[in-house]
């Protein structure tokens, strides 16, 4: 059942029974949607009605999506591809898992949205490996939908066609960056690439190439079916409609839960829609938009509502929507430790100051958090950091800077601690260290 606090516009038919299945959806008007822009409306008009209704990529970068699709050149004499970024590996991020999982018809019918408006005639669905049941549930629905002729040549007679493949990726986290995406799709390494060139103009096999995220796809069916006026009316001026966002730590309740931008802060989602801390504890920090993001703290940003503009104004972003909760007893040392250590194992290794620089971190981390932390260990975190900082490839990079960069911030005082006490500040590792 929804939280009495959602506004669902993506997931408004989540709950429907068999709306996974083409007879569920088609039951409910899906498809409609496109089918009508397909015969009453050219594709140029599409894009300005996605203009109109203010949607932003929901990937992580919020860039405007109609705006995104009029870059693609129609000149080039080239195919031009849809890449549906599905490879969701942001540590807390689970919302594109349940939309492929529950809603496969919704992203199918969004992804027809996308090519008929910028005029693309073959879309690759780049899924995370790991994702089995998301991977058969899409199959199901995409084979569903190629036997009714939704997909194909001459789509219900209309003269346009489009082919849609399934691609499984291989559980690489640097592929969820949209140039590597690009560079695993056509059997490469899962290497970033140099830009520009932008994907836009010269992207999968150097054709024009647009890149959408799973939700970003998603929200179209729906928007398109309540109107893009009425979706422009929720959210605020520059953050409108409605997220998904990935609600997990230590709460009661996680979960993901669709809130309209601007209209919830951090302190209702965390009491609300999460049930509040566990073990009724306080709440110590937040990371607002995935592993990404610098951290918020309750005494300063717990009014800040959840829309991109809110977010960037205290210096974090809104990210991927994942937000994960640190309690009280959360050793903020462990927590960046935790985070630095996976951004090490995931890099690609291309660049040297990511390569070498976020085992460097893991390293000094380490040795703080197992009691052999030395005096210059501070200076050199941030010596470290900076070095990192702006210098990489990608932005890999510096995302591994920023759990280092955050916890510093808001809690030197327990890197001070672990270092001159051998043990942490707070939580369970406190208490045996003191013989309690």
């Amino acid at each position: 059942m929804p939280h009495p606090k959602e506004k669902r516009v993506i997931f408004d038919w989540r709950d429907v029974q068999d709306i996974g299945t083409l007879q569920g959806y088609r039951q409910k008007g899906g498809y409609g949607a496109w089918l009508k822009l397909l015969k009453e409306k050219q594709p140029a008009e599409v894009i300005d009605l996605t203009k109109t209704s203010g949607l932003r990529g929901r990937g992580g970068a919020g860039f405007p999506t109609g705006m995104k699709w009029s870059f693609v050149p129609n000149n080039l004499g080239k195919p031009k591809y849809l890449c549906v970024n599905c490879d969701e590996s942001e540590p807390g991020t689970c919302k594109d898992r349940e939309i492929v999982e529950t809603l496969p018809h919704q992203l199918l019918e969004g992804i027809g949205i996308a090519c008929y408006a910028v005029g693309i005639q073959k879309a690759f669905i780049y899924i995370r490996g790991e994702m089995l049941e998301g991977y058969l549930s899409l199959k199901r629905a995409l084979d569903e939908a190629y036997g009714a002729g939704l997909f194909g040549k001459n789509i219900e007679k209309s003269g346009f066609e489009l082919d849609i493949v399934i691609h499984r990726g291989a559980g690489a986290y640097i592929c969820g960056e949209e140039s590597a995406l690009l560079s695993s799709l056509e059997g490469e390494r899962g290497f970033p690439r140099l830009k520009p060139p932008f994907p836009a103009v010269s992207g999968l096999y150097a054709c024009p190439t647009v890149i959408n995220n799973v939700e970003t796809l998603a929200t179209l069916p729906a928007i398109f079916r309540m109107g893009v006026e009425e979706y422009a009316k929720l959210g605020t001026d520059k953050s409108k409609g409605t997220r998904l966002v990935s609600l997990s730590g230590h709460v009661n309740k996680p979960g993901n839960y669709e809130i309209e931008l601007g209209k919830v802060n951090f302190q209702q989602l965390i009491e609300d829609f999460g049930g509040g801390i566990r073990n009724g504890k306080k709440c110590k920090a937040v990371i607002p938009g995935g592993a990404s993001a610098p951290w918020l703290v309750p005494e300063q940003h717990y009014e800040v509502t959840l829309d991109f503009e809110a977010i960037a104004a205290v210096k974090s972003m809104a990210g991927s929507g994942a937000i994960v909760v640190m309690d009280e007893d959360t050793c903020a040392v462990a927590a960046a430790l935790n985070l630095v250590e996976f951004f090490h194992e995931e890099s690609c290794g291309k660049c040297s100051p990511c390569r070498e620089g976020t085992q460097w971190l893991v390293q000094i981390l380490h040795r703080m958090e197992h009691g052999q932390g030395r005096a210059e260990d501070l200076k050199l975190l941030e010596d470290v950091c900076e070095s990192i900082l702006g210098k990489t490839f990608c932005p890999l990079g510096d995302s591994a800077t920023v759990p280092v960069s955050s916890s510093l911030k808001y809690f030197k005082a327990e890197y001070e601690h672990h270092i001159k006490e051998k043990c942490c500040m707070v939580g369970p590792g406190a208490k045996k260290a003191a013989g309690v």
